[in-house]
This record gives C-alpha cells, sequence and structure tokens, in this order.
C-alpha cells in the first residue's frame, strides 16, 4: 500500500471498503473536471447520428445484445433508453434526452475522458487498493434521464467483468447531485463478502446469464447519496441496484470499472473480448 500519493485512501477509508463493500470519497473531481467532462458529452452528443444506435436494458440484456453492442468494447457507442421511443418507432424527446449511456471506451479514445480516467489521483487511488498493474476494462458515461431514466436491476460487477481471481473495482463519479429521487445507487452493505453469485456469459448463441437472479429484500439496501463531485468505489461482488428516475432532475455519472492484469486472467467468456489489450495505467 502506498500512501500520501493523490487520490490514495487513508487506512479508515480502506476499512471501511473492505467491510461495507462500498466507499463514498467526496470531492474527488473538481468543479472544473465536472464542467470539462460534461461539455465534451455535450459535444459528442451534438455530434451523434441516431440511426446508429441501440438500445440499453438491465432487464432484457439478451434480447438487446447486437453486434453494436460487443463492439462498443472498443468504441463511444451510444444507447438510447427503452421508453425514449413512441408508439410510432419515434424518439418522443430530443436525442439529449433519449440516451440512455455512452461507452465503453470513452477513456481510450476521447482525449478529455482519456486524461481525467488516467491521472495520478485515480492511480493514487487505486495503488492503496493495492492494484500492481491496472488497466480500465471500460467506462461510461450515464444520464439516468429526468423521467425516463431506467431501473439498474440488482447485479455484480463481477458477473460481468470477470477475472481469475476477481479483480475489478467500480469508480462512480457523481457528475450531478445523486439523491433518492433521482435514481441514485442502493447497495446491500456487507454483501461482497458472499462471493459471486452468477455470471455473465458470452458464446455463440449471444449472452446470458449461467443461473437467475437470486430474489432481494427492499430493507436490506442502503441509498448512497452523494454531491457531484464525489466518487463512489463499489467493490466487484457488492450487490447493488438503482431504480427508476421519475423525478424532473437528470442524475448524469461517469463510471469506470477497473481490473488488476498482474496475475490475473481475463474470462474468455466475458462480454468483452478486446482484440487490442488495453494499457496498463501503471506498473508497480
Amino acid at each position: 500500500m502506498v500512501m500520501g500519493l493523490p487520490g490514495s485512501l487513508s487506512p479508515d477509508q480502506i476499512k471501511f471498503f473492505d467491510s461495507q463493500g462500498y466507499l463514498v470519497v467526496e470531492s474527488f473531481a473538481s468543479k472544473d473536471e465536472i464542467q470539462s467532462i460534461m461539455v465534451r458529452m455535450d459535444q459528442l452528443l451534438d455530434r451523434f447520428d441516431c440511426s446508429t444506435a441501440s438500445i440499453f436494458s438491465t432487464k432484457n440484456q439478451k434480447q438487446h445484445t447486437d453486434d453494436y453492442f460487443y463492439e462498443s468494447a472498443e468504441k463511444i457507442s451510444f444507447f438510447f433508453e427503452e421508453k425514449a421511443f413512441g408508439e410510432d418507432g419515434n424518439l418522443k424527446q430530443p436525442k439529449q434526452l433519449s440516451i440512455n449511456k455512452v461507452g465503453h471506451a470513452l477513456h481510450e479514445l476521447d482525449p478529455v475522458f482519456k486524461s481525467f480516467s488516467s491521472s495520478d489521483k485515480f492511480s493514487g487511488l487505486l495503488r492503496s487498493l493495492d492494484y500492481k498493474k491496472p488497466i480500465i476494462i471500460q467506462s461510461m458515461y450515464i444520464f439516468k434521464q429526468p423521467g425516463i431514466g431506467g431501473e439498474v436491476v440488482p447485479h455484480q460487477d463481477n458477473s460481468f467483468l470477470y477475472t481469475d481471481p476477481p479483480t475489478c473495482t467500480g469508480l462512480w463519479l457523481a457528475l450531478e447531485d445523486a439523491t433518492v429521487s433521482n435514481g441514485c445507487l442502493w447497495a446491500i452493505p456487507g454483501s461482497q463478502k458472499n462471493g459471486l453469485v452468477r455470471k455473465f456469459i458470452r458464446n455463440e448463441e449471444g449472452v446470458t446469464f449461467d443461473r437467475p437472479s437470486p430474489a432481494y429484500e427492499r430493507k436490506d439496501f442502503v441509498p448512497i447519496e452523494v454531491k457531484a463531485g464525489s466518487l463512489v468505489l463499489i467493490h466487484g461482488d457488492l450487490i447493488h441496484q438503482s431504480f427508476e428516475n421519475t423525478s424532473s432532475k437528470s442524475r448524469h455519472a461517469y463510471s469506470i470499472h477497473v481490473v488488476d492484469t498482474d496475475g490475473c486472467r481475463w474470462a474468455e467468456w466475458n462480454w468483452i473480448q478486446r482484440k487490442v489489450d488495453p494499457e496498463p495505467l501503471y506498473a508497480s
């Protein structure tokens, strides 16, 4: 563990993360950094051709999985909300208010997102979590649109981004205040200690889970309400979710997922199967 570096965690923070499976790091991003990220996304949306996008759903993942989704692992791709379209098949509102997320290689292909994602404070944070040779395996700009922002059902990140041994950590940055009313994260504290529940398998027929989802009790989840600029660390085995955004306020976030490549094997059944290996953020 290396302390004293930009972004590095204190022993108390690491203890909380190990115990609860998540951690809120307040004021991780400055107002200028947030504005830079959001302005850049506005520019990408302005240039985006609606006819090239797909629909994203955590409820009907097999139905909505296609080549566009697979290829997004190494591209900047756009995914619509399920409720963005009317019965006539046309968008019910402007494209800027219809997009669910943009992913999954913003950190790699866009200079603004790349500069932020590879900054020293991310490396310092990961060093304090004992990552030896970390890579960002995916990045997403998530909109959680007012009124139609879709539910993300309970899940574990290791189901989708599995290494042997498991090493995934989610780094979820609030670009706007995230509250119960506009669809903040919810988690079952300590649930990461129970290990991985199921795996999201890619094969010749598409993608599917290897077993049904367990039933979860709403009372076991706690809301993780955070201010803009706060970073939420999410253990790869933590059960977490977010509900629909039925409010009039959006809940923009930038999320990256990191895995270690030092002595760890990327699963051949993960949905992400890259043609070019990502560059490590650093090598200890």
